[in-house]
């Protein structure tokens, strides 16, 4: 469970006091970028006939990003507390969206984000919201890069604007539980705490909560079995990417018997290779989000 303790937007027109947006404990803010006059188009709905609609807004212009640590939070879980916060201080929210709704690919590459490696957008994982209060507009970029999550703030607000005082809400929002929600709804889910360099098998030590989850609900529900299924990007031949994916998935289900204690017989372990990206392979971004291992549901 991740705690989010104190965690606001402080929505200050002071450089200083404007990056004030406190996250999860081990969130570091990695860019600060702040224009005295500048304009910014707010995007105002998805992709679509070629473009992302939006408007031009004029004023002060303050870009700033954060990494936090995600562990197995969704994007929403991430975005949700902030997004009741800008409601909570008055904001309207105008326009949301999340990747596949947004445009994927396409709203991403349409719209204004901060540069790697301040910023990382996943493309089939990541959420976008517009806000205005009075002549003040705000946009949230929220994705992750597991087990990192990022957060991209862009703020306008006319010059001189009187600023307003910060909101303080302390939430808790529970990281991991939308793993066993997708496994179940979906019959397969990325273990998206565990994550894997070109070439790499090991697991580290752990813990690791997405582990202790799958235990968990193995030992609940006796009639089910799970196939861990590992992946790669497509650097080198497929036969050696085969290998390195079976090994990925044959560490996790040593570390489900070995420190969870779940029957050998409950667990098996497949390898793909490249043969089953999310993303492009074309970008070194793309190929970090192909190395993963999903665990399949079977039933009896």
């Amino acid at each position: 469970m991740i705690r989010y303790l104190c965690f606001y937007i402080a929505l200050l027109a002071a450089p200083a006091l404007a990056q004030d947006l406190t996250l999860p404990s081990g969130a570091r803010q990695i860019s600060d970028r702040i224009s005295a006059l500048d304009s910014y188009d707010l995007p105002t709905g998805v992709f679509a006939d070629g473009s992302v609609p939006s408007r031009t807004v004029e004023g002060r212009v303050e870009r700033l990003t954060w990494r936090l640590q995600a562990g197995s939070s969704t994007t929403l879980q991430i975005l949700a507390p902030l997004r009741d916060q800008l409601q909570a201080q008055g904001f309207e929210i105008t326009f949301e969206c999340e990747a596949r709704t947004c445009g994927g690919f396409d709203f991403r590459f349409g719209t204004e984000v901060v540069p790697t490696p301040d910023m990382y957008v996943a493309i089939h994982d990541y959420r976008f919201l517009s806000a205005t209060r009075d002549d003040e507009v705000l946009t949230l970029l929220v994705s992750r890069n597991p087990p990192d999550g990022y957060v991209q703030m862009i703020r306008v607000t006319p010059v001189g604007t009187q600023s307003q005082p910060p909101l303080v809400i302390e939430e808790t929002v529970d990281g991991t539980s939308g793993l066993l929600n997708d496994l179940t709804r979906d019959g397969h889910v990325i273990l998206d705490d565990l994550h894997f360099r070109t070439g790499e098998v090991a697991l580290g030590e752990g813990p690791f909560a997405s582990l202790a989850l799958l235990a968990g609900y193995l030992a609940d529900n006796p009639s089910t079995r799970l196939a861990l299924v590992g992946h790669t990007d497509d650097t080198g031949a497929l036969q050696a990417n085969i290998a390195v994916s079976t090994k990925r998935a044959e560490a996790v289900r040593a570390r489900l018997i070995e420190a969870h204690g779940v029957s050998a017989d409950r667990i098996e372990a497949k390898g793909v290779g490249y043969l089953a990206p999310i993303t492009s392979n074309a970008t070194p971004e793309g190929r970090d989000i192909n190395r993963r291992v999903e665990a399949v549901l079977l039933v009896n």
